[in-house]
Order: structure tokens, then sequence, then C-alpha cells
């Protein structure tokens, strides 16, 4: 497959009129993250990087967006999201539960962890999630369907589009402070924005 942005890496812009103070030590924060993790335990993570692998599987040719170092940053933070629907507990309880009752389901299915399954097995269960149909004891009353949708969705796919990696793949500048975008109009592109390959056009009409 071609890329769209070949050669394009927004961390040119460093020192540009597109990014300033402000946005530099934000991504250099992103980029510096540990990656060890720091709320969720041992099983925990081993679950989480699973989950994150199947949601967003990554390029080969670059190094992967650190998915579960980001979403476990959130979580020892308590970052929120400012709401949650009332039918969920809080976000870092809302993921304890779910990570446990995930392999709780693989246990009672597989007789493995969840990590340990291949990618089918891993699949069809998150899918399962996805339709409302896990309930094993350990969800303890949360909607395993909200839970995907809430917190595994949102929170790796956020975490994913937050980070230069993907911005390199999709051709975002970064964030529009203090430069902004001026062009917002279809099919219209900004001088100092990443400008897509005729041969990924190409690829895609094949």
């Amino acid at each position: 497959m071609t890329e769209r942005f070949p050669d394009y890496d927004v961390m040119a812009k460093r020192h540009t009129p597109s990014w300033n103070e402000v946005t530099r030590r934000v991504i250099d924060q992103r980029l510096a993250m540990p990656r060890e993790p720091r709320f969720f335990n041992v099983d925990e993570w081993q679950t989480l990087t699973a989950i994150a692998g199947r949601i967003v599987p990554q390029p080969t040719g670059r190094p992967p967006v650190p998915l579960p170092a980001m979403v476990d940053d959130k979580m020892a933070h308590d970052r929120t999201d400012g709401y949650r629907n009332a039918q969920l507990p809080r976000m870092q309880e809302a993921w304890h539960r779910g990570l446990h009752a995930l392999d709780a389901e693989a246990r009672t299915r597989h007789g493995v962890r969840f990590h340990r399954l291949d990618a089918n097995g891993q699949d069809s269960l998150l899918a399962a999630m996805q339709r409302g149909e896990l309930i094993a004891p350990a969800w303890n009353g949360m909607n395993c369907r909200l839970f995907f949708q809430e917190r595994v969705l949102h929170d790796i796919v956020s975490a994913y589009y937050a980070h230069p990696a993907s911005w390199n793949d999709i051709g975002f500048g970064g964030p529009a402070s203090p430069r902004g975008y001026v062009r917002m109009g279809i099919d219209r592109r900004d001088p100092w924005e990443a400008e897509e390959s005729t041969d990924a056009d190409a690829t895609r009409g094949r």
C-alpha cells in the first residue's frame, strides 16, 4: 500500500510558526511518556495491550504509537472527559472492571486470559462486547456494550490520534496554535500543510 504522505514528518514543524512553546512542551511530554504502567497492574496491562492491538492495528514501517502507555497515563492522572454516561462507573473503575471481566470471559470460553488468545479469538470477544453479549459476573452490572463504545473505543482511538506518529499517517500538522488553518474548504490546503501523494490517490482508486 502506498503511503498517502511519504517523507512527511510533523516534527519538522517544531521550530516554525506553526507551533508555539506550549505546543512544543505538550508534544515533548507525549513523546517522553513512560512505557511502563503506573495505573494498571501487570495483568491489566497485558489485557489492555492486546485490546489496543486489535482496535488499532498499526503500520509496520514505523515505531507504534504507545497506546497502552497513553491510556495508562490518562488513568494515572485521572484526566476525565468532563462528562460520563450515568450507566457506567467512573472512568478508572470502568477500566479496572472491564479488563478483569474480559479476562473472565476469555477464561470461561477458552480457558486462557484474553491476551493469550489468537487474533480471531480476541476479535470474537471484542465483537461480542460491542454487541452487549458478555455476561460474566465480573462485569458486576456494568454494561459491556457501553464500556466498549465509551471507554475502549473512545480512549484508545483518541490516544492514537493524539500522537505525532499518527499525524504523519494522515498529514495532520498538529495543534492549530498559533498559526491556525485558513483554507478550511473541501480540497483546500494551506501551504504549510502536507501534500497528499498522487500515487496514493491512484492506489485507492484501483
